[in-house]
């Protein structure tokens, strides 16, 4: 008798363990899937954000009155940055990269002040730009203004490209993910389902039946989902090292974002599996139970 008690005590841990793991591979999937949309959002924001509208200034326009230009559009919603670049130093800026100074045989210099707006990247786009750029050239010290087009809406569409295969990859492991974790604790409780039926025997409620099962689900759903937790961790540390410049589209919020969503789908997923599985044990009658 006892040998088989530790048989069975063998055989129930072994199902747990297994249990643990192959959720905490599901979690670490979705966690994945989760980080890789939060950070094509952020890429999205960080490309858009990054675009430069260069705004033209007059011959006449004195640096005072450029600064006083830049203040002014600093209070547009759309402004993120401005960077004035007087005409020296976009002087001095294209001898460098020409390697001569057109001054020297044009006897002036041609280049003209000029500034470097950056959007916010809600207003990356076509129509915004229209707008804005009619609203910047309105100004009299203002010339022209100058975008990359082409280039704005190559941006918008790959990234909404991006954006919608990772949205339906999402739902896809979703759906994946709870039918693997809902066939892995329907093994878990069949093995138990004379324990359930012998419960019901002696007059157990059935949410009196169910409190043990779903708790210990959920706590290796817990537990699954702090090992998940721990290899996105090292994983995400591990990108950081290879590469920095990954800091730029990741940030504190969106890894807890990560972290929660793994937390929270791996105790909702094992709760609700179990709480479907002993339902449909607790509804089965003894002749039942022998015939599945």
């Amino acid at each position: 008798m006892g040998k088989q008690r530790k048989s069975t005590r063998n055989r129930h841990g072994l199902q747990v363990l297994t249990l643990c793991i192959s959720t905490t591979m599901v979690l670490i999937l979705l966690g994945m899937v989760v980080f890789s949309v939060l950070m094509a959002r952020n890429l999205s924001a960080y490309v858009k954000e990054n675009l430069t509208v260069t705004v033209m200034l007059r011959d006449g326009v004195s640096v005072n009155d450029a600064h006083l230009l830049c203040r002014d559009l600093y209070h547009r919603p759309y402004s993120r940055n401005i960077d004035y670049i007087s005409k020296q130093q976009a002087q001095k800026e294209q001898s460098e990269a020409m390697g001569s100074d057109p001054s020297e045989f044009l006897g002036f210099n041609p280049f003209v002040a000029t500034l470097e707006i950056q959007l916010k990247a809600d207003y990356v786009n076509r129509d915004s730009l229209k707008w804005i750029s009619k609203e910047l050239k309105a100004n009299a010290k203002v010339t022209d203004v100058a975008y990359q087009e082409d280039l704005m809406d190559k941006v918008n569409s790959n990234l909404q490209k991006i954006n919608m295969v990772l949205l339906v990859l999402a739902v896809l492991l979703t759906c994946v993910s709870f039918s693997l974790i809902n066939n892995t604790v329907r093994l878990s409780i069949y093995s138990r389902r004379f324990i359930i039926h012998t419960m019901k025997l002696v007059g157990a409620s059935w949410s009196f039946i169910r409190r043990p099962f779903m708790r210990s689900m959920m706590g290796v759903g817990l537990i699954a989902a702090t090992l998940a937790c721990g290899a996105l961790g090292g994983g995400v540390y591990w990108l950081t090292i290879f590469e920095p410049g990954i800091l730029n589209v990741i940030n504190w919020l969106d890894l807890t974002i990560v972290g929660a969503s793994v937390f929270c789908f791996g105790l909702i997923i094992t709760a609700l599996c179990s709480f479907l599985s002993l339902n449909r044990y607790l509804r089965m009658t003894a002749g039942e139970l022998y015939k599945i």
